[in-house]
């Protein structure tokens, strides 16, 4: 158990529910946000026009390209972060 969550462990109860419920919170925005992120990016880079209702194929191989490329740099940021977070906690 790392100190952030040790530290949440020692506010009382009513505290610790609003701290979660807020962390929570956080989280949606932030995935929200990223995926918001992934369409608009993908979406600007390969739809080129609008002739159809449905994306024709070089279209379609794009976005499933970008939004896997997008969501591979995604995770390694992430476990990059997580690493290095993980090196500055210290002993207390």
């Amino acid at each position: 158990m790392d100190k952030t969550m040790a530290d949440l462990d020692n506010l009382p109860e009513e505290d610790r529910q609003k701290m979660v419920g807020m962390i929570d919170q956080l989280q949606v925005r932030d995935s929200l946000r990223m995926y918001n992120a992934l369409v608009e990016r993908c979406f600007n880079q390969c739809v080129e026009s609008f002739r159809r209702r449905t994306l024709d194929k070089q279209e379609e191989t794009c976005v499933h390209r970008c939004a896997e490329k997008y969501l591979k740099h995604s995770m390694r940021v992430s476990m990059r972060f997580a690493e290095l977070n993980q090196g500055s906690i210290g002993p207390d």
